[in-house]
């Protein structure tokens, strides 16, 4: 899987240089996630813009990561989603449990004014 990692500001911009996330990447994004949290990355940000297409393996991998990242008391967010990545989200109901942006920046700049280590 292409996935660009940069740190801006404290947070961690992953951006999915893939056309799909689907059954074939997804337990590698999974993975990649993981890995990141545990490094020590809390506030994640992931930019799937480029992602035309996500199958239920994509969107569970995405869920992980966010479980992942609350039980560290971190956040993930997403930005960037295509009309038919958007259509998969609503359909399954996770733009309600995911925050999503129009685009890195929009979630860039969202999330400069919280505090990833805060805990609640």
């Amino acid at each position: 899987m292409n996935i660009e990692l940069e740190s801006i500001s404290g947070k961690s911009l992953l951006s999915l240089n893939e056309e799909r996330l689907d059954a074939q990447n997804a337990g590698e994004l999974k993975d990649y996630l993981l890995q990141a949290i545990e490094n020590g990355a809390t506030a994640l940000i992931i930019d799937l813009s480029k992602v035309g297409f996500i199958d239920s393996s994509g969107l569970g991998a995405l869920v992980s990561g966010l479980k992942n990242a609350n039980l560290c008391h971190g956040s993930l967010v997403i930005a960037g989603l295509q009309p038919k990545v958007r259509w998969m989200f609503e359909l399954s109901c996770l733009h309600r449990v995911f925050e999503i942006f129009h685009n890195r920046q929009e979630a860039l700049d969202h999330s400069k004014s919280l505090n990833p280590n805060k805990s609640d």
